[in-house]
């Protein structure tokens, strides 16, 4: 069991009792916890003891600066004594304290008031009753903040008398102090179920809790921030807040943004369009027929690519070897499947490659091309192969509704049967913390006709009927992998097939693709779940066509199109940047982003072709720029 992280009073969904896999402790980053200080972000050894203690005497003798106004300067929209507030605060976190205290005198501005310094210290120092007093004296928004704010620091209050088994006190306070507040009935039963337990590292191990030795006095106190007025009480660390959102907001206003470099706060942030690929430096052709699928090595060094004509290629992706020229080298022809390629994976260490064709999965050696194995297990045609981020083991699924879970060595570890979908992709978050799969269901439902409005004939014959519709439900399904349990199933009753899922490196956001009804792509915010943006202005029908994250920051959305282009979009705007043309008749099946060159991206299609996009000054394998300029045949893209 674990005590949910929210605040009591806000309106939401109750948090699962068991929840031994992730701790509130892991949540949030005990560096941000950092408060204004009176050393180097600490005193007494707790960065939220922040006592405002007299001047010494080199701030004494500071004369105090009276201006007119209350504007920062003439014509400025900021407050000053907020501006010189956060300065101060800033100064004591870096660990200038004597600036601080000087400024402090010379502007007359108080960084925070006594009650705030005594709040801090009495939920650091453990004295809850004088805690819940100088809360009363801090301006609680309203009557259910200040309940919440009370709920809060009892609830840590009744944790520590367990931890000290002190059972008869916390039962008192379990029934006097947290039971009147009636503010969540769940959360008081799990409070409660907490005095059975026999000892304190079962308290700690249930409640996800590190006890008062640990930090979660510091996240009381961070916690009980929400329920003070921003300006008695300012949050920890606010420039730095504010300097991430001006970074953040200069990040997606910059449109070919694709670098790593960090930020300057002396000049605005803008990335040249040179930084963006939208030139072909290399034209692949050994397939003999259709290219489905392509996926490149984790170290970005290798392509592999997965054809119709029943083979898969290993190629080596080299450096550039003079100004108009990138090595690449078929390394590997995985021959001897039985129908066409559809998709592929590559392990963690890049050692093994998955192939499925049909119903079969393959594990290739990729440094040799030698076929380890062949595995069954699927009754229907296998759509997609996802190994787990630990290279533990992979897990496919198909149109049977089924799917598998294998060990590294290719032996089953579990079988999931009658999946509510016939599968049609599947992905596992970087953090292994979810694992998704879209698809549509196994039985059409009913859709019942409306009844006709005018029941009147015409021309002496009565209306048809209306015939009852049967339609597939697409479907998105979320599994929390940590727990072990069905996280989400979302029906998308409006949209088309549902023909593809990647998930982005931070684990949030998973990209969905569909078509034909509805030709767009759809970024999902998995905490939601809820559909955060779309893409548009591509051609999608009856084909798969697998998009992907790009760039450095995964800045850009890119997907292929049936009319045989590679369309690009600004992530966070949803901007179309870019519709790169190239490619020959047919669709753009598949893309991918190399995950260690920003500023490369490879195309497959129906015109049995691979295309390699670079910017036009090329980056070497390493991500560095290669010297020298580069000759480009602009009407067919291509290196000459």
């Amino acid at each position: 069991m674990r005590l949910p992280d929210d605040h009591p009073s806000r309106s939401r969904t109750p948090s699962p009792v068991l929840l031994e896999h992730r701790s509130l402790v892991d949540t949030i980053d005990p560096s941000t916890l950092a408060g204004p200080s009176g050393s180097n972000g600490h005193l007494n050894g707790s960065p939220f003891s922040n006592r405002h203690v007299p001047p010494p005497s080199y701030a004494r003798d500071v004369a105090k600066v009276t201006l007119a106004g209350t504007a920062l300067y003439e014509g400025s929209h900021i407050d000053r004594e907020e501006f010189v507030r956060l300065v101060i605060q800033s100064l004591r976190d870096v660990g200038y304290v004597e600036s601080a205290d000087v400024l402090e005198a010379e502007s007359g501005y108080r960084l925070e008031s006594a009650f705030v310094a005594a709040f801090r210290e009495a939920i650091v120092g453990g004295h809850w009753d004088d805690a819940e007093n100088a809360m009363d004296r801090l301006g609680a928004l309203d009557e259910d903040d200040r309940r919440a704010a009370k709920f809060l620091i009892s609830q840590q209050k009744y944790l520590e008398l367990l931890e000290e088994q002190d059972l008869n006190t916390a039962l008192v306070v379990l029934r006097t102090e947290l039971a009147p507040l009636n503010v969540d009935s769940e959360r008081l039963q799990v409070l409660s179920s907490l005095l059975m337990l026999a000892s304190a590292e079962e308290v700690r191990r249930c409640a996800g809790w590190d006890g008062a030795s640990g930090m979660s006095r510091q996240r009381l106190l961070l916690s009980l921030q929400h329920y003070i007025p921003s300006s008695v009480m300012i949050p920890s660390r606010r420039f730095d807040t504010l300097l991430e959102q001006a970074r953040e907001y200069q990040r997606n206003s910059c449109l070919y943004h694709n670098s790593s470099t960090p930020f300057s706060l002396y000049t605005d942030h803008a990335c040249s369009q040179d930084s963006f690929p939208n030139v072909t430096t290399l034209i692949l052709a050994e397939h003999e027929d259709e290219v489905w699928d392509l996926k490149w090595s984790n170290d970005g060094c290798y392509l592999a690519t997965a054809s119709s004509d029943r083979t898969a290629i290993i190629w080596r992706i080299g450096p550039s070897i003079s100004v108009t020229e990138r090595e690449c080298v078929p390394e590997q022809v995985l021959r001897n499947h039985s129908d066409i390629v559809n998709g592929l994976a590559w392990s963690p260490d890049d050692e093994t490659l998955l192939t499925c064709a049909d119903r079969v999965i393959k594990m290739w050696k990729t440094k040799t091309g030698v076929c380890m194995k062949d595995l069954s297990g699927h009754k229907d045609m296998v759509t997609a192969v996802e190994w787990l981020p630990d290279g533990s083991g992979f897990i496919s699924a198909g149109m049977d509704s089924r799917i598998i879970f294998w060990d590294n060595q290719g032996k089953q570890r579990d079988v999931w049967e009658n999946v509510p979908i016939r599968i049609t992709d599947i992905a596992t978050s970087p953090d292994g913390s979810r694992f998704i799969a879209v698809g549509i269901s196994r039985e059409p439902i009913t859709v019942e006709a409306p009844p006709l409005v005018d029941q009147h004939e015409t021309n002496g014959r009565p209306h048809p009927p209306i015939p009852d519709t049967q339609l597939f439900e697409k479907r998105i399904m979320v599994w929390n992998w940590t727990e072990g349990r069905l996280e989400a199933s979302i029906t998308l009753e409006d949209y088309g097939e549902v023909t593809s899922v990647k998930i982005s490196r931070d684990s949030r956001f998973a990209l969905i693709g569909h078509g034909p009804d509805a030709s767009e792509v759809q970024l999902w915010d998995l905490d939601g779940p809820r559909m955060a943006r779309k893409y548009t202005g591509h051609r999608l029908g009856k084909n798969v066509i697998r998009s992907c994250f790009g760039g450095a920051d995964e800045h850009f959305i890119v997907s292929g199109s049936e009319n045989g282009k590679v369309y690009i979009w600004q992530r966070g705007t949803g901007e179309l940047i870019d519709a790169l043309a190239g490619h020959g008749q047919g669709s753009v099946n598949c893309v991918a982003w190399n995950p260690r060159i920003p500023s490369m991206f490879a195309s497959c299609s129906d015109d049995k072709t691979i295309r390699i996009w670079e910017s036009p000054a090329p980056a070497s394998i390493d991500g560095t720029q290669p010297k020298g300029k580069q000759r480009w045949d602009t009407d067919a893209g291509a290196v000459r």
